[in-house]
């Protein structure tokens, strides 16, 4: 492997974050997950619980309202 391609594919994976980004993720909107009143990611962010696979890599996931950990709150809520 080029060592110029380590440092890109690394860089790549870091903006592809599996649940919450910089810049927020809502999810992907799928109809059989949306019929749970849930949300498919690649990876249950904090504070969603696993419910089932979305299209054979994804997890649809669905927000908690108890017992919701303190590292699921975003900082600039309050």
């Amino acid at each position: 492997m080029n060592l110029y391609l380590s440092p890109l594919l690394l860089f790549l994976a870091i903006l592809l974050p599996s649940g919450r980004g910089m810049f927020g993720n809502n999810g992907v909107r799928v109809r059989t997950c949306t019929s749970r009143n849930a949300v498919c990611f690649f990876g249950c962010p904090p504070g969603y619980t696993w419910i089932s696979f979305c299209h054979n890599i994804l997890s649809c996931c669905k927000s908690m309202t108890k017992f919701l950990p303190p590292q699921a709150k975003e900082p600039w809520s309050k």
